[in-house]
C-alpha cells in the first residue's frame, strides 16, 4: 500500500486534468484511493522519473529533461518530488 501525503494528493487534485479529460476524484480521499489503485508512484529528482520510465520500457534516448517533465503521466508537486501516474 502506498502512502501518499496531503502536497501529493493536493497536487493530483489540482492537476488531474493533464491526464484524464475529466475529474477522477473530488476528494482527498477518492485521490488516494485512485494513486493506490493505479500503483501511482511518488519519485524524489528527475533522475528517478527518467529510471521509472526506463524500466517501464519506454524509449528515452534523446530526450530531454523537459519533455520527461512534460509527459502527461509526470506531476510536479512543486517540492523536487514528482508523481508518476499510468493513465
Amino acid at each position: 500500500m502506498h502512502e501518499y501525503d496531503d502536497r501529493v494528493l493536493a497536487c493530483f487534485l489540482k492537476k488531474q486534468g493533464q491526464l484524464f479529460p475529466e475529474n477522477v476524484a473530488e476528494t482527498r480521499e477518492e485521490a488516494e484511493a485512485f494513486l493506490e489503485d493505479c500503483m501511482a508512484v511518488v519519485v524524489h529528482s528527475v533522475k528517478e522519473v527518467r529510471e521509472y520510465f526506463e524500466e517501464e520500457g519506454v524509449d528515452l534516448e534523446g530526450a530531454d529533461e523537459e519533455e520527461i517533465l512534460n509527459a502527461d503521466e509526470v506531476f510536479d508537486i512543486g517540492d523536487g518530488r514528482y508523481l508518476i501516474v499510468e493513465g
